[in-house]
């Protein structure tokens, strides 16, 4: 799963729309459309933000781990 799709799946699991994540997260709702559809990746900054929020790892987010909670090298 690509990080605009980790990303989609999180924030459908919050049943939340892109405005509201981008409301929430105070950027642009096609920018929030357009990290989903790979069409441009998050910064680091951003990835923290989307982390923080969703309260996922950001391994999870950037297709290290399959788990939400995880983090590289858990076992």
């Amino acid at each position: 799963m690509s990080i605009g799709e980790r990303l989609k799946t999180l924030r459908l699991e919050k049943k939340l729309s892109q405005k509201q994540v981008a409301e929430t997260l105070k950027m642009s709702k096609p920018i929030v459309s357009q990290y989903e559809s790979n069409q441009r990746t998050p910064s680091l900054g951003k990835l923290i933000r989307f982390s923080r929020f969703y309260n996922a790892s950001l391994d999870y987010i950037c297709e290290n781990v399959d788990e939400k909670d995880g983090h590289l090298g858990d076992h």
